[in-house]
């Protein structure tokens, strides 16, 4: 818990190995719990809720969310978690398992409390060291950028890593039709972040709590065909997995005034209707109204899925105030827009 107020910003880790035994197709996902654990206890973090499909496994954590599939990992933390501290100990375990890494990226915003971050997340320049102590060093392409115009508030820092034959490999690699949303929120509307707290006394569980705010907030409208997994934390917070085939969302909620935020990152396909994710996020838009937003794509390829978002959120009176974008070994174009709420004459 940070001095001022808890740190809603995530940190986001994505790892990605070869060498999975086909005779099996579990790869990572034979990882056992203890030592699942054991990682999540270095981070600073616990698992709190989780479910599971035969494509990946999925957690709800006490600070945000961790995705295992049978060559690749996402964990994303917030408050003043050390979710770098678990690049080692994953690495390790999937030596052990016959597993290669091959590709590294890590991102988060801007902190709103930075003060209080620990070790290495006190800088990103100590994040991008620390990064590159513990890497192996097959992991030669690599790249860090801090994204963002000169006078924004918040900016989108990046760091990827990949080994050649990864990169020679990404022309024919399935990865290659697949982007990543990430949408972080702040200054959210206060009748609907008083949706995420719980009454005193309520009797409810962590589940039931988290279920009950899924209705009334509206998350479960957002894909009426993902299987959720949610979370109420007591006295107010909210976590959720959407789990739909091969495909994860996740949305997490930090509701207190002053310091309010929200965020939903997603995963499509290049090929799929576009309108499907323009929905999408005129939803998410419509659940929390903030007051400002940053929407991040990363997509492999050269496709632009980042066209049209401005068009679509501008009638909910949000308007673009910058927009860059940049090219990363193994991860591809990555697009950074922020919006800020039109004020009410």
């Amino acid at each position: 818990m940070a001095v001022s107020g808890f740190e809603g910003f995530e940190k986001r880790l994505e790892l990605q190995f070869s060498g999975d035994d086909p005779s099996t197709g579990k790869g990572l996902r034979l990882l056992d719990f203890p030592s699942l654990e054991k990682v999540l206890h270095a981070v600073q973090c616990t698992v709190v809720s989780a479910v599971a499909n035969k494509h990946f496994d999925s957690y709800v954590l006490s600070e945000s969310s961790l995705f295992v599939y049978p060559t690749k990992i996402i964990i994303k933390t917030c408050g003043t978690t050390q979710l770098l501290q678990s690049v080692r100990p994953l690495v390790d375990h999937a030596i052990i398992m016959g597993l290669t890494l091959c590709r590294c990226t890590y991102t988060r915003g801007t902190f709103i409390f930075p003060e209080s971050q620990p070790y290495p997340h006190t800088s990103f320049r100590d994040e991008i060291l620390h990064l590159e102590e513990n890497l192996p060093k097959n992991l030669s392409c690599r790249k860090a950028k801090v994204m963002g115009s000169k006078s924004g508030a918040y900016k989108w820092h990046v760091f990827t890593a990949a080994d050649e034959g990864h990169m020679l490999s990404m022309v024919d690699a399935r990865v290659d039709d697949l982007y990543t949303v990430e949408i972080c929120m702040t200054g959210l509307d206060r009748v609907q972040a008083k949706k995420f707290y719980r009454r005193v006394g309520d009797g409810k569980t962590g589940d039931s709590a988290g279920m009950e705010m899924t209705e009334l907030t509206g998350i479960n409208r957002v894909n009426p065909n993902a299987l959720i997994c949610d979370y109420g934390f007591d006295p107010c917070g909210y976590s959720m997995n959407g789990v739909d085939g091969d495909r994860y969302s996740t949305i997490h909620v930090t509701p207190e005034d002053g310091f309010s935020y929200a965020s939903f990152e997603c995963v499509g396909s290049v090929y799929d209707d576009r309108e499907e994710f323009f929905e999408v996020l005129r939803k998410v838009v419509g659940i929390f109204r903030p007051a400002e937003m940053s929407v991040s794509t990363t997509c492999a390829g050269g496709h632009e899925v980042w066209r049209g978002v401005a068009k679509k959120v501008e009638p909910m009176g949000m308007r673009l105030r910058s927009r860059v974008a940049d090219e990363f070994p193994a991860a591809g174009s990555v697009v950074f827009q922020t919006f800020a709420a039109r004020r009410k004459k």
